[in-house]
């Protein structure tokens, strides 16, 4: 047993993750049957001009078949953007499948992201290396990165490197940005002659990269479990002492996939969700009253304190402060050099308030000068408020508290504690779910090389079935397209998935939160299981049966 790794970790080196029924008799034994054909999700002739090779091209299924026989595959594969659970995994079912194929098959692993492959930067991964990362979190077997690859020069490099190593395929493991990335390349490549597949997978663990193939990327199910251990464990201590308000930010900054998921999994008194916020046009004073209403009429229970929820990106869902943003974005700009001069952030705030509108600049300088200073000081490269630093747990606390003290009605007291929740939930040991799911995409994503598909991503569907149901297929790239308006020039990009608000999941969490509100219905999860009983060991996260359910009467009421 290695002394540098714990227990649990050695054990879960042994585990031997579960395939769909097709894929179990290796690459060689499966057929791929194509579906229907494809459309992009909005300005189709804008997409078919930028991906002529995929735009359009069908779903293809994955069916057990005869043994075949084929020639070995060199491929390169390369993690891109943010870690997830169950990344090692992805890389354990390619290099799983493509040694199916022929054992003299080869992977080479690019380091550091996209600029491994730009730069030629790489590594073999041979049986052995991997061995010590199998069913393990975190990327760190080949490191992970955000570089993009946009500029001609870039991808002229790209073209370099896999002709230079002889690449019949790239495996691209990454978000929507990064899959945006890969269906360019793919199209790149054949307009070049260069003669490599662009293979992607679905990987983010704010859930937010999916549509009806993809039920979920992977890490979703095992991040979204351990913020709910988490969560659960301080609703517990907040049960049991009876005096903190616990407010909680969680990961899922551009939907709230996250925070609905946590909050079935928990039931706490307040969790708010982004998509709902905007559709209502809420001010962020109405964001305040809802907190203070709950807090009060706890209170009048001789209950001071109770747990919230509340989304990485909430601000940029407030109407009126992402007007804000927005314009503190090209206000800074201009201003850059003259703010840093002023000493004081009072005197920055009246500065800037030069620049917006009558609205924006109220709504600044009614801002706690902590959250004036997050907005004005911490910038990207290029200028912009980088939102997400933003302490907004710490902003509604303050704000609360200071709407509480002017009530005549309230005779509570309020304590709060604020928490954020982020990177302890992206490099997790993956649970058996995804260990299992990523694992099968792999190997799934092997078998369209094979096939010699590109501009494809990988995916497996019926998900809240069993491993015994998953059905293993490939969907272009192109089907999840749009077109975004970014820094003035139009742009591809996936379409982000927002909890949708007409969904069983979120209405099942509508008709129960006011019961949560008032009332202790904590739900403590526990840590991550995995080794029992399967309804323990092999669960799946409640939107994923949410959603599932819903699909079920839909086709039942179809027939």
């Amino acid at each position: 047993m290695n002394e540098t790794r714990s227990s649990l970790c050695n054990a879960r080196l042994t585990y031997s993750p579960k395939l769909p029924f097709a894929l179990r008799e290796g690459a060689n034994r499966v057929r791929i049957e194509k579906g229907h054909a494809t459309s992009p999700v909005s300005n189709e002739d804008q997409i078919s001009k930028l991906f002529p090779v995929t735009c359009g091209a069908p779903v293809v299924h994955m069916e057990r078949n005869d043994a075949t026989l084929s020639k070995p595959l060199k491929v390169g594969v390369l993690l891109s953007g943010g870690q997830a659970p169950g990344g090692h995994n992805v890389i354990s079912g390619i290099f799983d499948g493509v040694k199916s194929i022929r054992n003299d098959s080869r992977v080479i692993g690019f380091l550091n992201g996209p600029s491994g492959l730009i730069e030629g930067d790489f590594r073999e991964i041979t049986s052995d290396f991997l061995s010590d990362f199998r069913n393990v979190g975190g990327f760190d077997i080949i490191g992970s990165g955000r570089t993009k690859i946009e500029t001609d020069e870039q991808f002229a490099k790209c073209a370099e490197t896999v002709r230079s190593a002889q690449l019949d395929c790239v495996f691209i493991i990454g978000g929507d940005d990064s899959n945006t990335n890969a269906a360019l390349l793919a199209e790149y490549f054949v307009a070049n002659d260069v003669f490599c597949s662009v293979i992607g997978c679905p990987k983010t663990i704010d859930g937010d990269l999916k549509n009806y193939y993809i039920e979920t990327p992977f890490g979703f199910d095992t991040a979204s479990k351990t913020y709910a251990q988490l969560i659960g464990n301080i609703a517990r201590d907040a049960n049991s002492a009876k005096k903190y308000w616990h407010f909680i930010k969680i990961m899922g900054r551009s939907a709230s996939h996250i925070g609905l998921e946590v909050g079935l999994q928990t039931q706490p008194n307040i969790c708010l969700i982004s998509e709902e916020v905007e559709s209502k046009g809420m001010t962020l004073a109405q964001v305040v009253t809802q907190f203070a209403d709950v807090v009060e009429a706890r209170a009048t229970s001789g209950k001071n304190f109770g747990i919230a929820i509340i989304p990485e990106g909430l601000l940029e869902f407030i109407p009126e402060f992402k007007k804000l943003i927005a314009e503190l974005n090209d206000g800074l700009v201009e201003l850059v050099d003259e703010l840093e001069e002023l000493p004081q952030i009072h005197d920055k705030v009246i500065r800037i308030c030069d620049y917006l509108s009558p609205k924006s600049s109220n709504l600044l300088a009614d801002l706690p000068s902590t959250i004036q200073m997050q907005l004005l000081l911490e910038r990207d490269p290029h200028g912009n408020v980088q939102v997400s630093l933003i302490e907004t747990e710490k902003l509604l606390i303050e704000l609360v508290d200071n709407e509480l003290r002017h009530r005549p009605s309230y005779t509570g007291k309020f304590k709060a504690i604020a928490h954020f929740f982020g990177y302890e939930g992206r490099c997790a040991h993956p649970s058996n779910f995804d260990s299992d799911y990523a694992y099968s995409l792999g190997y799934s994503a092997s078998i369209l090389a094979k096939g010699g598909f590109t501009g494809y991503m990988a995916s497996i569907s019926n998900l809240a079935d069993g491993v015994d149901n998953w059905q293993a297929c490939g969907i272009p790239t192109s089907m999840l397209m749009t077109i975004e308006r970014r820094h003035g020039k139009d742009k591809p990009v996936i379409q982000k998935a927002l909890v949708d608000l007409d969904g069983k999941a979120f209405l099942q969490f509508k008709s129960k939160r006011d019961k949560w509100a008032i009332s202790e219905s904590y739900i403590y999860p526990g840590s991550i299981q995995y080794y029992g009983p399967p309804e323990l060991s092999d669960s799946v996260t409640q939107t994923l049966k949410i959603d599932a359910q819903a699909r079920q009467i839909k086709q039942l009421q179809a027939k």
